[in-house]
């Protein structure tokens, strides 16, 4: 781990810097996760306490984001919800990211026979109607945040397992590689200092890919009434009681909406930015151009 350690900085200081589009998502997620955990505090509001004298209010100074039908704060129940979602899109994208890069470079470094069958097991995965397959799973067995972490990294997980095979079969023969295999490296020992570092990047480009993917199926689960049990609620959670308030209280749909809209936007344009970031052909684009001045 001290040598993992050593290696991704100085890597990371010889990329471009981060594109300004992407900077500022990063700063709308940090404000976000600044705010789902400091911001249920600073209000002094609990969530899941009903107030009977303010049933149903649209927002105002006392509220921001109104109230829902038994009359708890909207505002404090969207921090709250962004909590748990952001915690299990995050814990989840861990789960995919470490399945698709352990699978992907296993695959590429091994080739031969063993890459195919593990190439035809992920085709075989993903021609199975995986999301079917979770709701199954959640509806016959009890419910618990691992298992909600398992199923949604386990859907996740199987395109990064693609890419990263395709780059470990590349690594493959790489020059470092074939030295330290001459010096007595065994596959083991290449596998964890050569090729696993040198699939971080890509593994940092789809942790900002498959994040906002794991929180969308975890705000369907949620809407579905298959996610966290209350008195928790999550953004999915929010989205379906506020589908049933729609006609009376609007905002109990709209706010949460907008926020989850929104988390999703600022994830999905970092994780392009960081794609961008990351892609070698940009900077030796960049390398070309005065030559072609």
């Amino acid at each position: 781990m001290p040598r993992l350690a050593a290696l991704l900085p100085a890597a990371l200081r010889t990329l471009p810097p981060l594109p300004p589009l992407a900077r500022g998502c990063l700063a709308v997620i940090a404000l976000l996760a600044v705010a789902v955990v400091v911001g249920p505090w600073l209000l002094g509001i609990d969530p899941h306490r009903p107030d009977w004298d303010a049933l149903s209010q649209p927002p105002s100074a006392a509220h921001w984001f109104g109230t829902d039908a038994i009359g708890r704060d909207v505002l404090a129940r969207v921090l709250a919800g962004g909590r748990l979602s952001l915690a299990i899109g995050l814990l989840a994208s861990l789960v995919a990211l470490a399945l698709g890069l352990g699978w992907g470079a296993l695959a590429g470094y091994a080739g031969g026979a063993w890459e195919r069958w593990m190439v035809r097991a992920l085709d075989v995965l993903s021609a199975l109607p995986f999301l079917l397959i979770v709701i199954l799973l959640l509806t016959l067995f009890e419910r618990s945040l691992w298992l909600l972490l398992a199923a949604i990294g386990g859907y996740v997980w199987i395109d990064l397992a693609r890419v990263a095979r395709a780059e470990a079969a590349r690594l493959r023969e790489a020059p470092f590689v074939l030295a330290a295999r001459a010096a007595g490296a065994s596959g083991a020992q290449v596998l964890r200092w050569h090729v696993l570092p040198n699939l971080l990047p890509l593994g940092l480009v789809y942790l900002g890919l498959i994040l906002p993917q794991a929180i969308l199926v975890e705000g369907f689960l949620g809407f579905l009434g298959l996610g966290v049990d209350e008195p928790s609620a999550s953004w999915g959670t929010l989205l379906a009681e506020g589908a049933q308030e729609l006609d009376g209280a609007p905002w109990t749909l709209g706010f949460p909406a907008a926020v989850f809209a929104l988390t999703l936007a600022a994830f999905q344009f970092l994780g392009d930015g960081l794609r961008e970031w990351l892609d070698p052909r940009r900077a030796h684009a960049a390398d070309a151009t005065p030559e072609a001045a």
